[in-house]
């Protein structure tokens, strides 16, 4: 694993005062060392070289971030000054993690499966249910938030991250150069998601320009200053889950806490459209105006500008 992640780890405590107190509880009960992040097709490249008779394994099991070298022998490997064993049988389409007495599925079930999935890109995306939270068809989740960050141009902004998610549209606004990011993120699953991600972003390593929240937004945003930010990413659960981040209400505190000419990127998709002709891009639009933006649909969401 690289250095920064080996870093962020033993510090979990620290990194979690940055958010809530109900933030910090979920942290602390994290435990400190993740260790590596294996898939089926590493786990077959160590048991591929261990079959040849390899003392050492070269490759990355921290989805790409880094690489290194393993030591191998017939009954374990070393990593980074630890012993783990080889795994038993994984699965394709999920990524495992080291608990301390074995390999583990990220994902956890609280009323809903959430799950870590492995991509082609090496950058992950989660699903809820079985239904994936982020594009992967053609380019790497972040780099499908870059595209969609770029239109908020974030470079020495405020920008509100309203549904945290793990993480990428915070870490593009970091390499971006934005000033400073505030960040909610509802469900505390998705954080521990988001820790044991490599490629989120850590706020303990972003100089104070990251804030991560442990908060439903919709309640949170109404303690926010009038026109304390100049640009805002909204990547909502589908409609059917968080309808209220939708609502015309929702909307008017977004304009509300943006200054005049500030951007919006709000990420719809096109659910229902193939089913019944419904254009939710074009109704998001239509809403946005009414409280007090222009709107058009851009990419697979609406560009909306603070009048």
């Amino acid at each position: 694993m690289d250095a920064r992640k080996d870093e962020r780890r033993p510090i979990v405590a620290k990194t979690a005062r940055r958010a809530n107190a109900a933030a910090i509880a979920i942290m602390a009960r994290m435990p400190r060392d993740a260790g590596p992040l294996l898939t089926l097709e590493t786990a077959a490249a160590l048991a591929a070289a261990r079959a040849r008779g390899d003392a050492l394994w070269q490759g990355s099991l921290d989805l790409g971030r880094s690489t290194g070298t393993a030591a191998l022998d017939a009954d374990g490997w070393r990593w980074n000054g630890t012993r783990f064993p080889y795994p038993a049988a994984l699965k394709a389409r999920t990524l495992y993690w080291w608990d301390g007495d074995g390999y583990a599925p990220v994902s956890r079930y609280s009323g809903q499966l959430i799950k870590l999935v492995p991509t082609e890109w090496g950058v992950p995306t989660f699903e809820i249910d079985g239904i994936k939270m982020l594009p992967t068809a053609r380019e790497s989740p972040l780099d499908d938030a870059r595209r969609k960050v770029a239109l908020v141009q974030p470079g020495g902004k405020a920008v509100l991250d309203t549904c945290g998610g793990l993480g990428y549209f915070a870490a593009c606004c970091l390499d971006a150069g934005a000033a400073r990011i505030h960040s909610f993120e509802k469900n505390d699953d998705v954080l521990w998601l988001r820790w044991l991600n490599p490629w989120s972003p850590d706020p303990e390593a972003s100089g104070g320009r990251l804030a991560l929240a442990h908060a439903d937004v919709m309640q949170a945003i109404l303690h926010q200053p009038d026109a304390s930010f100049d640009a805002a990413l909204h990547d909502p659960p589908r409609f059917g889950i968080a309808g209220e981040l939708y609502s015309l209400a929702f909307y008017q505190q977004l304009a509300r806490v943006l200054r005049h000419g500030g951007r919006l990127f709000h990420y719809t998709g096109s659910p229902n459209r193939l089913t019944s002709g419904r254009d939710v891009p074009r109704e998001v639009a239509r809403r946005l105006e009414t409280a007090g933006f222009k709107a058009e649909p851009a990419l697979d969401g609406v560009l909306a500008i603070r009048r």
